[in-house]
């Protein structure tokens, strides 16, 4: 069992609202099942969701520990860009989630790598994401790091952590950008109107930064390239909608009618970079565009003749 401490830092905000805007992994819904199971108390008293709190109210929140179903290795093709016995490097293809979840406990990346892996990998971060350092998102495509040791992990969580992994994607977006390069530099947290998506106005936004530069103009869409400073959720999709160009096929952040047929945002991890936990040597990898991003860009272009 897990419990977290909170002190009321406002007056007569109802606690379901207030735990679900400070405590951005946990849901509204999932909040008020804790309450009406008693595992939410109040100054060491039970309350119903629609109590007010008050200031200074002591509030301690009861969660159980999760049933962790097991996490089976699965015989799923994989494209490998670099592989030794510390660390792998793969191309994730559109359409795979990285780690089980609620949902997706089977035919993720991790399924795929376990496997291949013969279940040699990092343990670092539990058994639903062995040997995870990284994540993207199901429909974005290319290039993901898998470490096999807890030494290669530790060492490459801590690069990440001081930004010094090289992380360079390839997007398509709405609009014509009027500046050739550019950086976007504002902070992301979860949406209270809506906790599947992520904000720049969210009221505990965490600092993030991506910087973009225009690699082709189509008039009505652009082809840029966005270097991460930082790593936060959805972070590409929220910042370049941000600024008024949202990633072409991103059907959350963008508009939700697509004039051309895709699985998703045109967004593809193509360069990694990051010294070897080991040799310490700086590798770098590119991890080509999917067919239907070449295929895009191609449309793209003849509409622009």
């Amino acid at each position: 069992m897990k419990e977290i401490r909170l002190t009321a830092d406002c007056q007569g905000e109802r606690i379901d609202r207030f735990l679900s805007e400070n405590l951005e992994d946990l849901s509204r819904s999932y909040i008020q099942k804790l309450l009406k199971e008693g595992s939410i108390l109040v100054n060491g008293q039970c309350v119903k969701a629609n109590y007010k709190i008050s200031e200074e109210d002591d509030i301690t929140v009861r969660i159980p520990d999760p049933e962790v179903p097991d996490i089976l290795s699965e015989d799923i093709p994989l494209s490998i860009l670099y592989e030794d016995e510390d660390i792998l490097v793969v191309d994730k293809p559109k359409g795979m989630v990285v780690h089980p979840a609620p949902g997706h406990y089977s035919h993720t990346l991790v399924n795929a790598v376990l496997f291949h892996c013969k279940g040699h990998l990092s343990g670092i971060n539990g058994v639903l994401r062995p040997g995870i350092v990284h994540r993207i998102d199901m429909d974005t495509t290319g290039s993901l790091l898998i470490c096999k040791t807890d030494r290669a992990h530790q060492i490459l969580a801590e690069d990440l952590k001081e930004h010094a992994i090289t992380r360079r994607y390839h997007a398509v977006v709405h609009g014509n950008l009027k500046e050739d390069t550019g950086t976007v530099s504002a902070p992301i947290g979860r949406n209270p109107a809506d906790r599947k998506k992520m904000s720049t106005k969210a009221p505990n936004g965490r600092h993030a930064v991506t910087h973009y530069k225009v690699l082709e103009r189509f008039g009505d869409y652009t082809y840029i390239e966005c270097e991460l400073e930082t790593g936060r959720t959805h972070q590409i999709r929220v910042h370049m909608t941000s600024i008024g160009h949202p990633i072409l096929g991103d059907a959350v952040y963008g508009p939700a009618k697509c004039p051309f047929k895709l699985q998703g945002q045109t967004l593809h991890a193509k360069i990694l970079g990051f010294h070897h936990p080991v040799t310490g040597e700086y590798m770098e990898f590119d991890a080509p565009l999917p067919e239907y991003f070449v295929a895009l860009l191609e449309r793209l272009r003849m509409r622009r003749r």
